[in-house]
């Protein structure tokens, strides 16, 4: 019955834990935070439990803690209130429970011997420090003692003892000689650990009067010196003197001379010892022996090995030395001293015990009202300590009590605390070496939330990484955490969001649209807060054009490029390294924006670049190799492979080793760097080739080690720069002895293939390890933790054998050893192996079903006993499959997921549920034969999700004002469909968005005509379905209204203002001539209009040519186009985008065989060298007057009295036209000079005639001689011959001709 009890106990212990790992709070190391709760008092620092103190310095007993409100601090000494109050030499260090003793000023250090202990007391408890041991150090004089002298015969053993005063601490011992020299020390003489010295045999050079034993006290800084001890060693020389001037010479007389003796134990005596350590300390053994020649100390464990890297020897390999034992260390250390004449040994018994040490020490706890917890104080030594627990520094049994406390051995469970039970409880573990005490708060807290994390704090990421946005709360209860975007977003769900426990919110993939602001609320029931950060996610940095491989001749120059894409918010720097390490600090090396340069480059050159591109968020690099090569000489040298070495020898042949030298081949310009040795073993694979090993392209000499069993053959194989020779003619034979095998074959594995069998299989060993012939194999086995014999058989050279009749799956210790003719392998090391597996008894049990989500589950299950595996348990296999959804009722075809959960795990996710259907499950147990019975089918179901999107959406039937939706239900509705929401708005002819309009939809519903829609209008149409849960996701499509009969958009219903035209371009027509086209057009639409017009070579794919047109003329001409070639056309109106012209197509004239104008057959010309020639014989019949008269007639006069106020009339002193003014300009032309003698006009002197003003021969005038062509404002003036114009005649020329 005690027993029942003390396992549901146990269970109950288990399960408050459990509760207090989810339920305690942690308290968040914010200084601020910390500066406001409340908390109870922790030791932060205090004196060590054995404290040594100077007896001629102050005392100072170190004692610090915190806590809120700050503790007050008290002592006790001896068991008993320590009042500083009363002792005028002791002070306690303000706001601090540290004391200081003044021992400077009169005080005496003896007189505080004791122990200490001191207390940190605040409103929520109070913490204890150690027992605090105080000890002032001691260094004490030697005892006067009369010291004789040692006389002692040369070999025979010395010891000098040393004997010092006891100190606390105690002293360090080391023996000097008169003049302060440490006295040498060796294999025959060393210094015990005693600090005696021991001579394993005394020579006559020992024979000194000053050996001097110091004992060094560090406390105290000082030194003791014993008295000189005086030492005398007879040599067999010097005693055979005497004794013969003492002897007749009848007598036989003559000391033996010195004899060599067998090895003895000066320390430790007798045969066996004990020694007891404490674990985690250092364990010095010692053995110190007497024999001539000296003897050598050797170690072993009995039964075990010394502990690899924590065994160090000492004093001549006389003091073994194991730092941090263990209980593992205990055991029988043999330690063996010999020489040539025998030996001895000591056995020590080592035993090792623990002072207690923790395995779980207690740790604070901070509960929230009414919750649940437990401190739990588990140690362990050796013996076993004893846990006795206190509260606020008084035994738990008589401290006051609280009803929420239980104390259950080494655990107190508390159950529905409040802030009454807020306590420090000490625990204190025990035994016969020593102890441990640990302090660790209950602290109950009632807090509203608190946000640590900064206001507005910035994090910035690279897209396509995540992003971890800090909500560092706090608050008792411990508060819920959720988090928003933007300030009045919805809460954060689905599988594009880790929520963590400490209130951190990832983004496992930020992309650019995650860029916002986000907001984190944390609520308990004492409050809510909220703050806010901002996430912005940046473009990553690439390289784009990376550096590559070059190869440069020496001296020449190099350049690596590295040219990157950042985002234009990051500054990046840019690092250039070789082989991974800085650029060499020379000018040659030339560092641009995008680029590396190498002047001048040298062998020293050749390397790894790499271009490391670094911003404050992310970092990229790329590596190009730079391959320096001589530059080519002339003639240019060939290099090729060397030639094969020749002339082996094989010398030194030994059984394990042979030496082999050659003489190396032709070098064919590139220096050998190595030769690679191969071999071939003729007596067990002939023609095959295996490496042996390689050396230096500077040695032709090597030694092989070899193996027993083998017919070897050399070869060597030359290597340089170019590649490997052909191999050498192969060396002389060489066949080495035969030997027992060197090793066991390896990968031994016993592993059953039935369930009454054991198969042992292993790796053979090849046929040059087997070192012999014979080769055979000793496979032995024995079942594990069973008293029985090993059973063996041996088999011949084979990789497997088959034990029969084993039980099903049971351990079973396995070894292989091999053998040949000539003996067996070393022992060989054992495998554990198990016989056949059989499958499963038993079906997991307690499967429970946990739905987190309409798409995920959780699902546990109990482990099944070990016993009933009956093999290597594997794992355990959950089926499930959906049965059929809620929403449809219909069943459908079962299709069983299987999901696996490795190893003894009882709990598992499902994850890829669809929502709102009823599933079953089962799960199975795995070993290697397969899988067990299922459990019974647990059926759960998924709650309701959000909908997919609806199958389709059509828009039919547009009129003027109206338009037909049909769509179809979502193919996952996942739930019960409420309803659908339609949100549509126009857009303009800019793709300008218009106002949102929404419409709520019965479920029911498959079709909707939306009315009063604008004329003529595109909109665009949002589609989506509703379940209880939420919107799914949407469809969309765009339609257009269609326009009236008249192209003219009338209001629509409620409308303000009148519809734009809709804008419409038509008829488009070309006139086409051999190297111009007119372009013509009809428009409608609305006023002010920009036209373009767009051309291109028909069936051409070059991309259209754009001339834009001046105003909004409805023509334009397209000039400088090829003869005879077919154009297509459009014209287009700027800011309407996507309206255009249909296309038209046009071909150009012909070119003509001449581009030459007969001007006889224009009629122009006809018509203004009729007037030139009236005027011509109107002049002439003045002229002919004016003769007759015999005066001139006045034609400047009349001129300037009846001037026309555009156009003024030649000059009569230059025959030349008066200045031509521009309406706009007003600024005059240039004069032409006056004409010469010759009355023609030269080029030189009149450069603004009116064709230079016109377009040349194209220049045209009516039939009353006024100009037509256009004024261009530029001259195009073509080279003249002579006084002559290239260009047609003007008719200024004409007139001066005639003048």
């Amino acid at each position: 019955m005690m027993k029942k009890r003390s396992i549901s106990a146990s269970k109950a212990s288990l399960v408050l834990f459990l509760c207090q790992m989810i339920s305690a709070l942690d308290v968040p190391l914010d200084s601020k935070l910390l500066e406001e709760l409340s908390q109870p008092p922790t030791i932060t620092q205090q004196s060590p439990k054995d404290y040594i103190v100077d007896p001629r310095e102050n005392i100072v007993i170190q004692c610090e803690a915190k806590g809120k409100p700050p503790p007050s601090f008290s002592w006790t000494r001896n068991g008993t209130h320590f009042d500083i109050d009363k002792d005028a030499q002791v002070t306690m260090k303000p706001n601090s429970g540290t004391l200081v003793i003044n021992i400077m000023n009169g005080g005496k250090a003896e007189a505080y011997e004791g122990v200490y202990q001191c207390t940190a007391r605040n409103e929520r408890g109070a913490a204890i420090s150690n027992n605090i041991v105080i000890r002032p150090s001691r260094s004490p004089l030697w005892t006067k003692e009369k010291l004789e002298p040692n006389q002692v015969r040369e070999g025979d053993s010395l010891v000098l003892h040393c004997r010092p005063p006891v100190g606390l601490p105690p002293p360090i011992i080391f023996w000097m000689d008169n003049a302060f020299q440490r006295l040498p020390q060796s294999e025959r003489v060393s210094q015990g650990l005693n600090g005696d010295l021991y001579f394993s045999n005394v020579q006559p050079e020992d024979t000194r009067e000053d050996y001097i034993c110091y004992a060094r006290f560090n406390h105290t800084q000082t030194i003791q010196q014993k008295q000189p001890i005086s030492v005398k060693v007879f040599s067999m020389d010097s005693l055979n003197d005497t004794i013969a001037a003492n002897l007749s010479d009848t007598d036989i007389y003559g000391a033996k001379p010195v004899t060599e003796r067998q090895p003895i134990l000066l320390t430790p005596t007798g045969s066996t010892s004990t020694k007891v350590e404490l674990r985690g300390n250092v364990l010095l053994l010692e053995c110190i022996a007497a024999g001539l020649p000296t003897p050598v100390i050797r170690w072993i464990k009995e039964g075990g090995e010394l502990p690899v890297n924590r065994t160090f020897f000492e004093n001549f390999k006389k003091t073994l030395k194991i730092i941090d034992v263990s209980e593992a260390d205990s055991g029988n250390y043999k330690c063996i001293a010999r020489n040539m004449l025998g030996s001895v040994h000591h056995v020590i018994s080592v035993t090792v015990k623990a002072a207690p040490y923790w395995i779980t020490a207690p740790r604070n706890l901070v509960l929230s009202p009414g919750e649940d917890g437990t401190l739990i104080c588990r140690a362990n030594g050796n013996p076993k300590p004893n846990i006795s627990w206190f509260a606020n520094g008084v035994p738990i049994a008589i401290a006051p009590e609280d009803p929420s406390r239980k104390v259950d051995g080494d655990t107190i469970i508390f159950s529905h605390v409040q802030e009454r039970s807020s306590a420090v409880y000490q625990c204190n573990a025990s035994n016969e070496y020593g102890y441990l005490l640990a302090n660790a708060f209950v602290n109950v807290l009632a807090e509203p939330p608190r946000v640590l994390t900064p206001a507005n704090k910035l994090y910035q990421v690279i897209a396509d990484s995540p992003a971890l946005l800090d909500c560092a709360y706090f608050g008792s209860p411990k508060p819920e955490i959720e988090w928003f975007k933007g300030v009045k977003g919805s809460i954060l769900r689905g599988n594009e969001y880790v929520f963590h426990d400490n209130g951190t919110l990832e983004i496992p993939v930020a992309q650019k649209d995650s860029t916002g602001t986000y907001t984190c609320v944390a609520r308990n029931e004492l409050g809510k807060v909220q703050n806010e950060v901002r996430l912005e996610v940046k473009d990553p940095t690439m390289i784009i054009k990376q550096p590559e491989y070059k190869v440069i001749q020496r001296y020449g120059q190099v350049s690596f490029e590295c040219i990157i894409k950042h985002d234009s918010t990051l500054l990046p720097t840019v690092i250039w390294l070789k082989d991974n390490d800085e650029l060499p600090d020379d000018e040659r090396f030339l560092v641009g924006k995008d680029n590396l340069t190498i002047m001048n480059v040298t062998d020293k050159d050749d390397g790894t670049y790499t271009c490391i591109v670094n911003t404050t968020l992310d970092s990229v690099s790329a590596s190009a190799v730079l391959t320096v090569v001589a530059a080519p000489p002339t003639p240019a040298i060939i290099y090729a492979r060397p030639n094969p070495p020749f002339d082996l020898e094989l010398t030194g042949q030994l059984e394990r080793s042979v030496e082999l030298s050659w003489i190396p081949g032709d070098e064919n310009n590139s220096p050998i760097k190595n030769f690679v040795i191969e071999y071939e073993d003729g007596l067990h694979e002939p023609g095959v080739w295996h490496y042996q090993t390689e050396v230096p392209g500077t040695q032709t000499t090597v030694q092989l080690k070899l193996s027993p069993y083998v017919n070897y053959s050399f070869r060597v194989i030359a290597v340089n720069e170019i590649g490997r020779s052909q191999p050498s003619e192969p060396s002389e034979q060489y066949l080495t002895k035969s030997a027992n095998p060197d090793e066991n074959p390896s990968n031994v594995q016993g592993i059953g293939s039935e369930p009454d069998n054991l198969v042992i299989t292993w790796e053979s060993l090849k046929g040059f390890q087997s070192n012999g012939p014979g080769l055979q194999y000793k496979v032995s086995w024995r079942q594990k933790d069973v008293d029985d014999e090993w059973t063996s058989v041996i088999v011949a050279n084979v990789s497997k054998y088959i034990v029969s009749g084993t039980p099903t799956f049971v351990p079973y210790e396995i070894k292989v050893q091999a053998l040949n003719d000539l003996g067996y392998a070393p022992e060989p090391s054992e495998v554990i192996g198990h016989s056949g597996e059989d499958l499963p008894m038993v079906a997991p049990g307690n499967v429970q079903v946990h739905v987190i989500n309409s798409t995920l589950a959780k699902v546990h299950w109990d482990p099944v006993p070990l016993k009933t595996v009956r093999g290597h348990l594997q794992g355990y296999k959950v089926y499930y499959w959906k049965v059929q959804s809620l929403s449809r009722r219909s069943r459908r075809h079962v299709e069983k997921k299987i999901l696996t959960f490795r190893g003894n795990k009882t709990f598992g996710m499902l994850p890829g549920l669809e929502p709102y259907s009823s599933y079953k499950l089962n799960v199975r147990v795995v070993n290697g034969k397969g899988e067990g019975p299922a459990s019974p089918d647990k059926v759960f179901k998924t709650p309701e999700g959000v909908p997919s999107s609806p199958s389709f959406l059509k828009i039919t039937n547009p009129t003027l004002d109206s338009l037909t939706l049909e769509w179809g239900s979502p193919t996952h509705p996942n739930g019960v469909l409420t309803s659908y929401i339609l949100k549509f708005q126009p857009i303009n002819n800019t793709h300008e968005l218009g106002p949102l309009v929404e419409i709520r939809i019965p479920a029911n519903e498959s079709s909707l005509i939306l009315k009063n829609l604008n004329y003529s209008t595109r909109y665009k149409f949002y589609f989506n379905a509703q379940t209880s849960v939420g919107s799914g996701s949407q469809i969309t499509e765009e339609a257009v209204t269609i326009m009236d009969e008249a192209g003219i958009l009338r209001p629509a219903v409620g409308a303000g203002k009148v519809q734009p035209l809709y804008p419409r371009i038509r008829n488009v027509t070309t006139a086409a001539a051999e190297t111009y086209a007119n372009i013509s057009w009809e428009y409608e639409g609305p006023d002010h209009a920009n036209f373009y017009v767009e051309y291109g070579v028909a069936g051409s794919k070059e991309d259209w040519k754009k001339e834009i047109v001046n105003g909004s003329r409805s023509f334009f001409v397209l000039k400088g186009l090829t003869p005879g070639t077919a154009y297509k056309v459009r014209v287009g109106a700027e800011g309407l985008s996507g309206f255009r012209s249909s296309e038209d197509v046009f071909e150009t004239g012909p070119a003509m065989a001449s581009r030459q104008i007969d001007i006889a057959t224009q009629g122009w010309f006809i018509g203004l060298m009729c007037a030139v020639a009236l005027l011509i014989l109107i002049l002439l019949i003045v002229c002919f007057i004016r003769r007759n008269k015999g005066g001139k007639y006045p034609v400047k006069e009349k001129e300037d009295a009846h001037a026309d106020p555009e156009i003024q009339p030649m000059k009569e002193d230059d025959g030349t036209f008066g200045e031509y003014s521009d309406a706009e300009d007003h600024k005059p032309l240039k004069k032409g000079s006056r004409t010469p003698s010759d009355r023609t006009v030269k080029k030189e002197d009149s450069d603004d005639s009116l064709v230079d003003y016109g377009e040349g021969v194209n220049g045209q005038f009516n039939e009353d001689g006024s100009f037509i062509g256009q004024y261009s404002g530029k001259k195009e003036k073509e080279p003249a011959e002579g006084n002559e114009s290239s260009e047609a005649p003007s008719p200024v020329n004409a007139m001066n001709s005639f003048v």
